[in-house]
């Protein structure tokens, strides 16, 4: 079985760990052009973005190539999913990729102008997190069919929200403080390279929004605007090194 998969924070990576012993960030996998893949089993494993699939992962499987009888995805959420599911199934659709099975998994929301972060970590036990990542795994290993239903009122609000949330000059949100050491953690960690560091964090044109910069910044010094509260995020399954690793 392969995984592919997208973080920024960790909670997909930890997904994909959790569901086999082999997967793949697509990010590097984008960066090293490797699109081809074959198994039995090939899942999908991603965050949902703005009520659907990431931009960065629907340019991955655009291009991609899997040839496997049974193939699945896990869209992964904080609040509200929205359309994820069906916009996985689509984009699957218009690329040859057949979908047998997609589902959606409540966890923490890293989305910093949405969320505080103190608190999403307090309501973590009530998302139920452990048992549903079992259901989905047994669900994938008795290779369940099952698409995630959604009415057309949510598919119309991923939409929306993509036209309202989607800017390319997102970059223009983030505050670097000056206790900024130049450690260049945030370059390591971005998914696009859209980050150089001179004395202090570059942004250019290419923000995926992962917030993966201010996340992982060691010394807390990225901040956005419009921020809900200064904590940050790193699922505590997942070590830095590894998101380094998967996203660098």
């Amino acid at each position: 079985m392969k995984i592919l998969y997208f973080t920024a924070s960790g909670n997909n990576l930890y997904v994909a760990k959790r569901i086999g012993d082999e997967y793949y960030s697509i990010p590097k996998l984008i960066k090293e052009g490797k699109y081809d893949f074959e198994d039995e089993k090939i899942g999908i494993v991603f965050p949902v973005y703005n009520g659907g699939v990431p931009e960065i992962v629907e340019k991955f499987l655009s291009k991609a190539k899997l040839k496997s009888n049974y193939i699945f995805g896990v869209a992964t959420y904080g609040m509200f999913a929205a359309s994820a599911s069906r916009h996985l199934f689509e984009i699957g659709k218009r690329n040859g990729i057949e979908f047998s099975y997609i589902d959606e998994l409540l966890m923490v929301d890293n989305y910093l102008p949405g969320f505080d972060m103190e608190k999403q970590k307090k309501s973590e036990p009530k998302k139920n997190i452990e048992e549903n990542i079992n259901r989905i795994i047994k669900e994938i290993s008795e290779e369940k069919k099952y698409i995630k239903k959604h009415t057309i009122i949510a598919e119309g609000i991923r939409r929306l929200n993509k036209k309202l949330t989607y800017d390319n000059e997102f970059q223009k949100n983030f505050i670097v403080e000056d206790s900024c050491n130049g450690c260049k953690t945030c370059e390591k960690v971005c998914p696009v390279n859209n980050i150089k560091v001179e004395a202090k964090p570059v942004y250019n044109n290419n923000c995926q929004q992962c917030l993966a910069c201010a996340h992982n910044c060691p010394q807390r010094a990225i901040r956005l605007k419009k921020e809900k509260g200064t904590a940050r995020f790193i699922n505590q399954n997942v070590t830095l090194k590894e998101i380094i690793n998967a996203n660098n």
